[in-house]
């Protein structure tokens, strides 16, 4: 069987789209909107900005979690919970590249993929 990399996109079109400035649902409601997205080979992820959801809170979600994108919509949708990516490891910009920090990532999310 195989299994998804938490850290590529499931269709090779979405990480060719600027997703910047999308909104992105969980499964249960709106999230916030994309401030950053990347189109790196095995290390694809979008950052959202929560807003005032979470208190501007910014998190990193590994391209794998993302279910699906409407870009006549421009909204992205994750196979992630409101609680899952609240209860989730801030976003740290210095350790975005830092393999620790995206082996904790993939930990934390890579139980729901």
């Amino acid at each position: 069987m195989a299994t998804v990399d938490i850290w590529t996109y499931r269709e090779q079109t979405w990480g060719a789209t600027d997703l910047t400035g999308y909104s992105v649902e969980a499964t249960d409601g709106g999230i916030g909107k994309v401030d950053e997205a990347t189109n790196e080979v095995g290390g694809s992820y979008i950052v959202v900005d929560t807003g005032p959801w979470i208190f501007g809170k910014k998190v990193m979600l590994p391209a794998g979690v993302i279910d699906r994108v409407d870009a006549e919509d421009e909204t992205i949708y994750v196979r992630l919970t409101k609680d899952e990516i609240k209860n989730a490891p801030e976003f740290d910009e210095a350790r975005s590249k830092d393999e620790a920090y995206r082996a904790e990532l993939g930990g934390y999310y890579g139980r729901g993929a």
